[in-house]
């Protein structure tokens, strides 16, 4: 009678090999449909899942390179032909290899899906139009309310302080020109989430100026009305030397 000690071990290190030699050469292959997949979507990564009379198969990428290869048969469980973490069970690649052949037919039935696919695209398209002129009289009419916007600073910074801010309502709307030295910061209109005239930024849009500027002389006639008041309060201030 025996123990079963001194029975030997059958290795697995040449099933494991052939298993990792396969699993090898997949990765490789499907390596190129995750390229050309790369290719048609647009981008580096995503997935595509096709069918096949065995099963699904889900191919996942990133960077053109294969994530992992998924095969689920209509019988038995799913089995990651090619993984990041583990290779597969010898039994359960030789059960998705032989559906292998019919995941790369799909795929490429499902490419040539796409022949002709622009074929109808007009790619005669209208030339388009120049903002230039546009711009160029926007940039004209900003400059002007910039060197207006820059006297009233000049104004402000005499009579006030080196910086502040000067605010009206005009046709409902608040308007603020902000001052630093003598030249406007920004000239608002509309409160903090309004409309800036003048700014440090850049101009503003072409339709905002259009809608606003017709009433910048309005800010300055109310500005002028300021200063009038200003002027009429400093004279009836008397000093004398005693």
């Amino acid at each position: 009678m025996t123990d079963g000690l001194e029975t030997d071990v059958e290795g697995t290190s040449e099933i494991a090999e052939q298993r990792d030699e396969v699993a090898a050469r997949v990765r490789a292959h499907a390596g190129e449909i995750a390229r050309e997949l790369a290719v048609l979507q647009g981008g580096d990564y995503g997935q595509e899942t096709v069918d096949t009379a065995g099963g699904r198969w889900t191919l996942k990428y990133d960077a053109g390179d294969v994530q992992y290869l998924r095969f689920d048969p209509k019988s038995g469980p799913e089995t990651y032909v090619v993984s990041s973490k583990h290779p597969p069970a010898p039994d359960a690649l030789e059960t998705a290899m032989a559906d292998y052949g019919a995941f790369v037919a799909s795929y490429n039935e499902y490419v040539r899906s796409f022949d002709g696919l622009f074929e109808a695209v007009q790619d005669d398209v209208p030339e388009v139009e120049s903002t230039a002129e546009l711009a160029a009289e926007r940039d004209r009419i900003v400059d002007r309310i910039r060197a207006v916007g820059d006297a009233m600073a000049g104004q402000l910074h005499r009579y006030d302080d080196e910086y502040g801010t000067y605010a009206t309502t005009v046709s409902g709307t608040r308007w603020e020109l902000k001052w630093d030295g003598d030249v406007a910061s920004y000239l608002r209109v509309g409160g903090a989430d309004g409309i800036y005239l003048l700014s440090q930024y850049g101009p503003p849009a072409a339709p905002d100026l259009r809608r606003l500027a017709d009433d910048v002389p309005a800010f300055v006639a109310a500005f002028n009305d300021h200063v009038g008041d200003l002027e009429a309060d400093l004279e009836e201030i008397t000093f004398e030397v005693v």
